[in-house]
């Protein structure tokens, strides 16, 4: 997706939110700001937000010395969401659908999201979501998917947000024999995507027939032996991709499904679809 000028006011008001936690003193984040500034009005903006994003999260990293801005508050999104993990496990065990419901949860946890801001009530989101229609619904093709794969690929989002899609990992795993799922990590900290690090706090390394696989966002490489993340997307059968950022940044693929709330006015415009639409698509490429 190309950025608009929408975005560039966005990735400003998310250096700012990120400023204001590695640092109270107001001269130091405004120093900081200026530098996000002139870099970002210095690159080419004909290209896809979260290359923007990066520039502006890599500054503000050295700049401030912290290496991870967000990791008190994933560590916080973490233990909200174990909180009412066994209570979510019940919801999907109880359920007539037990997949369909879990991937709903999966959704609802997209809400989890600093990068459009700390206002979201998950309670609430996981209520309406369960109850909601979806505005795309490829649920059909979903399942006929992971009946005819042998290996899937699922690339995460946002801490907190990984205990929700550690249920429906365990649902699939109880219902596909599945050989090895990859779980798509980021290797460098960028707003409050899940790293190696949020994943094993939530158990899933522990999770038996599947394995963590570290990316790079800034060079779109994966940490895994003489595999690359293209490698690894191009061989595997099915990829289920969750959040706005990999809507953004992955190709429209037939075998990537896209799960994802539609926060961004501007990727819901792109869906056709409206703020706080719940997507389950299928790629069409």
């Amino acid at each position: 997706m190309k950025t608009r000028l929408d975005c560039i006011f966005c990735i400003q008001r998310q250096a700012l939110d990120t400023v204001r936690l590695v640092t109270n003193d107001v001269k130091e984040q405004e120093r900081i700001l200026r530098s996000v500034m002139v870099n970002i009005l210095e690159m080419n903006w004909n290209t896809c937000p979260p290359d923007i994003a990066d520039v502006m999260y890599n500054i503000i990293r050295k700049e401030s010395k912290e290496n991870d801005p967000y990791k008190t508050v994933k560590k916080e999104c973490n233990d909200i969401a174990l909180g009412i993990y066994p209570e979510l496990k019940k919801i999907v065990d109880r359920s007539a659908n037990p997949l369909l419901t879990a991937v709903r949860l999966a959704i609802a946890g997209n809400v989890i999201d600093y990068g459009v801001g700390p206002n979201f009530d998950i309670n609430k989101t996981i209520s309406l979501v369960l109850e909601k229609k979806f505005r795309i619904d490829h649920f059909t093709e979903f399942v006929n998917n992971l009946k005819e794969s042998e290996d899937l690929v699922y690339l995460t989002d946002n801490a907190g947000e990984i205990v929700f899609d550690k249920i429906l990992l365990e649902t699939i795993m109880n219902e596909y024999n599945f050989q090895k799922i990859y779980c798509g990590v980021k290797v460098t900290p960028f707003i409050n995507d899940t790293t190696m690090q949020d994943a094993v706090y939530v158990g899933i390394d522990k999770m038996e027939g599947v394995e963590i696989m570290n990316i790079e966002v800034d060079e779109n490489k994966v940490d895994h032996p003489s595999k690359t993340f293209q490698e690894i997307i191009t061989k595997s059968n099915m990829i289920i991709s969750k959040g706005q950022r990999n809507f953004e940044t992955l190709p429209d693929n037939k075998k990537i499904f896209f799960m994802l709330i539609a926060k961004c006015p501007m990727i819901a415009n792109e869906l056709g679809a409206e703020q706080g639409d719940i997507i389950l698509k299928r790629g069409s490429g």
